[in-house]
């Protein structure tokens, strides 16, 4: 088995951004495309967690430039940067990892063209 060093964590990712990268690229040997699309998916969750943070001690609606009592804006932001994590996750397609006794993943539902297995770092 390939045992290649785990490349480090995007510079600027918070704490949750960290332990996404950790958490995937720990066991799993993605290309450098995966590697991007992983990227941007520490970018949304980093977001999430600022936007939370912001919205903590906001209230949910604001007054718009028309006085009509609307949705606050990071509610929508954040709805958008859930759909983009959850899509971006998706699309890394990744596997449900390995039961005790077991040699071969479970993947996520194959659509379209196969890709190959993701070689393992490690197996625990």
């Amino acid at each position: 088995m390939d045992e290649r060093k785990v490349p480090p964590v995007p510079k600027g990712s918070g704490p949750s951004g960290r332990k996404l990268w950790r958490s995937i690229m720990g066991d799993l040997d993605l290309d450098s495309h995966e590697e991007l699309v992983l990227l941007q998916a520490v970018r949304a969750v980093d977001r999430l967690d600022a936007m939370a943070a912001e919205l903590e001690n906001s209230p949910l609606t604001v007054t718009n430039s028309k006085g009509d009592e609307v949705a606050h804006p990071l509610l929508t932001e954040s709805r958008q940067q859930s759909l983009l994590l959850a899509r971006l996750v998706a699309s890394l397609r990744l596997p449900n990892g390995l039961q005790e006794g077991e040699t071969d993943m479970d993947r996520p539902q194959r659509r379209g063209a196969a890709r190959g297995a993701y070689n393992l770092r490690r197996v625990q």
